[in-house]
């Protein structure tokens, strides 16, 4: 096993100030992670009678090419958005279990054959009722699209009205993801009629089933909603309101919540737990995410270090997890193989291959490819503060195998320039991101099968074992055999280390606990912060 190289003297001091927090989980970790009940960080009071507007703070908007329409959205924030509108035929609870949403049950027919039972209460928001042809059109709407989403559907050979208020879904192949991948807002049920006939617009309009409608938009500034009159919980709505505040810079977002402008507010960065703690009316969340950050590891550049396995095989095993997130993430994160650690099945992050690897092997590795004292380019992106610290701790990790790191942080844009969209080989040899985990543990490793996820084909080669290793995940029925299927496939990814997913994501949610009672789930699969907003309670009309 490895030891960990301390971080000393000028190097520590760097690696502080880069951070702004200690080696130490901040003051605030252990209460923030505390669960007031099991699989939740608050719950609301539903005994308080409640009315009035919910006022958050976000970091971004919905930051879409095709505007608001939900089949093509590929950001957490604009699931969270979007599915104030928006129902999904399945919802996902605490313990990462499916439950009802617009389907109040299905029957699993076969590892095929899936058929859904439809409640009988749900209206768009333009007064019409939903029917069994919008669940059908929905379905055949995204698979359309050809987006991200649609290939976390599976392999659907067809959706059929098969009663008044039942869908019939048939697979090609088993697929144990499909729930998982229904219960997202990209999975939404539209009003299908009024989407055909150009009556509904999706990239300008939300048209939903869901508790709110909104009234108000001016992009990247701010959001109004107000209820939804024909929702089917409408009875038990604590909110007449929302406004969204979007305010990318972190200090704003914490003098909102200080001084009550915003009763819920939402970070990434772990030092707000530490930040807020001298404002005693500000609850201080950590949520856990099934989402994971991790490194590209170029493989398809001839004339670098890393077209060699050993190499990147090597610089894997010389990431130090557990010092990554005590200085980056104030210890929060965990760390992950590519099934995120979070959800059940998931594999043992502790058994991959490239964590049984002592120091000297990993010089040995680095001496038999001929890579010693190489340079790598590393490349991330500016609009979180995360990826960049990764990548200086990276940089400091390397450096005593030889290995030298040179740091590029650019801008969004500049960073998908480098690694996505074109035919050339990627223009640095590592790139630092993070995936969304979803909800189902082999969801995210379709991102791995070449066959599948083109997007990576500047910088993975893959291989056609490892592509059938995300197939065999994704058909394996729950259970143990599942759980073997993705411990190998773990193992695979660890070895080939061309992504490398490295700990957790979590965010931190602040709310005022004299202005609002929230329920909060302790983890997240889809990046959903409002997933529980119709239980919320406001303590006064705001």
């Amino acid at each position: 096993m490895r030891h960990a190289f301390p971080l000393i003297g000028g190097l520590a001091a760097a690696t502080l100030l880069l951070t702004g927090c200690t080696g130490e989980p901040a003051g605030n970790g252990d209460d923030a992670a505390a669960e007031v009940a099991p699989g939740f960080l608050a719950v609301a009071d539903e005994s308080i009678a409640s009315s009035g507007t919910f006022r958050a703070y976000l970091d971004y908007d919905t930051v879409e090419p095709n505007g608001l329409d939900p089949r093509t959205a590929d950001t957490a924030r604009s699931w969270t958005i979007m599915g104030l509108a928006y129902e999904t035929l399945v919802n996902i609870d605490e313990n990462f279990e499916f439950t009802p949403g617009l389907a109040e049950s299905w029957d699993e027919v076969s590892p095929t054959e899936y058929v859904f039972h439809l409640r009988d209460d749900a209206v768009f928001s333009n007064g019409r009722p939903m029917t069994a042809e919008d669940v059908k059109g929905s379905i055949e709407l995204l698979l359309e699209t050809g987006s991200a989403w649609s290939l976390q559907l599976g392999p659907i050979e067809s959706v059929e009205v098969t009663g008044d208020l039942e869908v019939t879904v048939k697979l090609s192949a088993p697929y144990t993801a499909l729930l998982g991948a229904l219960a997202n807002t990209p999975a939404a049920i539209l009003p299908v009629q009024e989407v055909r006939d150009g009556t509904v617009d999706l990239k300008t309009e939300m048209v939903g089933t869901g508790p709110f409608v909104p009234t108000a938009h001016v992009q990247d500034e701010s959001w109004s909603f107000e209820q939804n009159p024909h929702y089917h919980g409408l009875d038990e709505l604590g909110i007449d309101a929302v406004e969204l505040e979007i305010v990318p810079d972190e200090a704003n977002r914490l003098a909102a919540i200080r001084d009550g402008s915003a009763q819920y507010v939402f970070f990434n960065n772990a030092d707000a737990l530490d930040l807020l703690a001298g404002t005693p009316e500000a609850k201080v969340v950590n949520q856990q995410n099934t989402d994971f950050y991790y490194v590209i590891l170029n493989s398809t550049n001839p004339d670098s270090p890393l077209a060699d396995e050993r190499v990147r095989f090597a610089v894997n095993a010389a990431i130090d997890r557990a010092q990554l997130s005590d200085l980056t993430l104030a210890g929060h994160g965990l760390a992950t193989g590519v099934s995120p650690v979070s959800l059940p099945g998931a594999c043992d992050p502790e058994e991959l291959p490239s964590q049984q690897l002592s120091d000297e092997e990993i010089t040995k590795l680095l001496a038999d490819a001929g890579a010693e004292n190489i340079t790598l380019s590393l490349q991330t992106w500016n609009s979180e503060s995360a990826p960049g610290k990764i990548a200086q701790v990276i940089q400091q990790q390397l450096e005593p195998f030889g290995v030298t790191v040179d740091i590029e942080i650019v801008d969004d844009a500049t960073y998908g320039a480098t690694f996505y969209g074109s035919d050339e080989t990627a223009g640095a040899d590592i790139g630092v991101s993070w995936y969304a985990g979803y909800g189902d543990a082999a969801m995210v490793s379709r991102w791995w099968n070449t066959d599948q996820a083109g997007f990576t084909a500047r910088f993975m080669q893959g291989s056609p074992e490892l592509n059938q290793l995300v197939v065999d995940a994704s058909e394996e029925p729950a259970g143990e055999g599942r759980d073997a299927t993705l411990t190998k496939l773990c193992a695979a990814v660890d070895e080939g280390a061309e992504q490398v997913p490295l700990m957790t994501r979590p965010g931190v949610i602040a709310y005022r606990d004299d202005l609002i009672s929230p329920t909060i789930n302790s983890n997240e699969g889809y990046g959903d912060i409002f997933r529980y907003v119709t239980d919320f309670r406001l303590k006064s009309e705001g």
